[in-house]
């Protein structure tokens, strides 16, 4: 068998960037045209962790519930939606930051992602690992941190 001199390049193929890779760099983009800050107080990533954990409750509500949001009928669960509630919750990457909790009127709705009573959210641990998995080097990923969170984190500590 012979074998052309394009399939002995040896050339690696740079892997196709995954879904969430190109949503966060379409965001980082947005962010920028838009002179929004990536940290900070009002920044991207404080919305997007509020937006996130925000969406999380909403779908476990509706799971408990056994119908969406604004469907008619209360899918036989006996209790519907009854507004929502603020919380603060401390982040380690992103600060305080304010959610809105769904309720529901029989009160037996127990969160998972933030649960009832939890103030403090932590996961910087298995974001640094993740970054790893993927591929990237202490270095990169002590630079993401610098550029994405504002942290200083020292390759070594990584």
């Amino acid at each position: 068998m012979t074998a052309t001199l394009n399939d002995q390049t040896g050339r690696k193929k740079r892997p196709e960037p995954s879904a969430e890779a190109k949503a966060a760099a379409e965001l980082v983009r947005a962010a920028r045209e838009q002179g929004l800050s990536l940290t900070g107080p009002d920044g991207l990533l404080r919305q997007l962790t509020k937006t996130v954990l925000e969406t999380a409750l909403n779908e476990e509500m509706t799971e408990h519930l056994g119908y969406e949001k604004h469907d008619q009928g209360g899918g036989g669960s006996g209790s519907v939606r009854n507004g929502s509630r603020a919380k603060t919750v401390l982040t380690d990457s992103t600060g305080p930051v304010r959610i809105d909790v769904p309720r529901e009127r029989a009160g037996t709705f127990e969160p998972q992602i933030v649960r009832k009573r939890q103030r403090r959210l932590s996961g910087v641990d298995e974001v640094v690992l993740s970054l790893y998995a993927k591929g990237l080097t202490t270095g990169e990923i002590s630079a993401h941190f610098a550029e994405i969170y504002g942290a200083s984190v020292s390759k070594e500590t990584i």
